[in-house]
């Protein structure tokens, strides 16, 4: 994590090394692009999650699948990283999109990503202003992304887990009682609700390191491993385990995966 005013004293103080990314998606809200031309911290670029932070979905692999390793470097440079960058992700919801671009640039091999806790709003409530309209565009950059540095699973692995599995969304799909977008409603057999949303204060932070490894603990034990609907805000349960010193493992896949596979058994309740 970051601070906005960890961040715009790093920018103020000339920091050429930070590169800044603005991951703003939500679900059935494909205005990203355009909030981005509305406001964003300046010097950011805009990241596309449906093109740039997955693979084309598909039934067998998910709505957001693992985008190619070529793919990742090759959008990575294209937004000016480089080798020994930090590179700061943010949104305008509290970290559930950006935190896709920490993990997957984590899991890639770059040493410092962090999420702006807070993200936009807690920038502009630290004073900074907002640039709008276009960014010139960056110098290419020329990471080179190594996969395999953080831990993740597949469905065979999720449905032997033997630790605690946690299902990041909200808790009415876990019950099965609605199913806005899958094809089948419920949870993976053994997996525990945990609601991303419950990782933030009301205004939109990380709840302390604290309060979070109360939270994860008083869940279960063993090794801990996460999905969501399409492997977007299970990134989001990823990273706050990690504030509480927990490391976890991702399913990718995660229920838009698991939902259209009959082989795959389903629990509600």
């Amino acid at each position: 994590m970051i601070s906005a005013e960890e961040l715009r004293e790093r920018l103020g103080g000339g920091d050429s090394r930070v590169r800044l990314l603005d991951v703003r998606w939500a679900l059935g809200d494909p205005d990203g692009p355009q909030h981005y031309l509305n406001g964003h911290i300046p010097g950011a670029v805009f990241v596309d999650l449906e093109t740039e932070l997955a693979a084309p979905p598909s039934p067998a692999r998910g709505r957001h699948p693992m985008p190619e390793i070529g793919h990742l470097q090759k959008c990575a440079r294209s937004w000016g990283v480089r080798t020994g960058d930090t590179v700061v992700v943010y949104d305008a919801t509290g970290g559930m999109a950006a935190a896709r671009a920490w993990w997957l640039l984590r899991w890639a091999g770059v040493p410092e990503v962090l999420i702006l806790d807070g993200g936009l709003p807690a920038w502009e409530r630290a004073g900074g202003a907002p640039a709008t309209g276009e960014e010139p565009d960056p110098a290419p950059g020329d990471v080179v992304l190594n996969p395999g540095a953080m831990p993740m699973i597949d469905a065979d692995a999720a449905a032997g887990w033997s630790g605690l599995l946690l299902d990041a969304r909200a808790g009415e799909r876990y019950r099965g009682e609605v199913e806005p977008i899958d094809p089948r409603a419920g949870h993976i057999p053994g997996a525990v609700s945990a609601p991303t949303a419950e990782n933030l204060t009301p205004e939109g932070h990380f709840k302390s390191a604290d309060e979070l490894r109360s939270r994860f603990t008083e869940l279960g034990a063993g090794p801990v491993a996460v999905y969501c609907g399409s492997g977007v805000t299970a990134a989001h349960q990823v990273a706050a385990l990690a504030v509480a010193g927990i490391d976890a493992a991702l399913y990718p896949g995660s229920w838009s995966q698991w939902s259209h596979d009959p082989k795959r058994p389903v629990a509600t309740g």
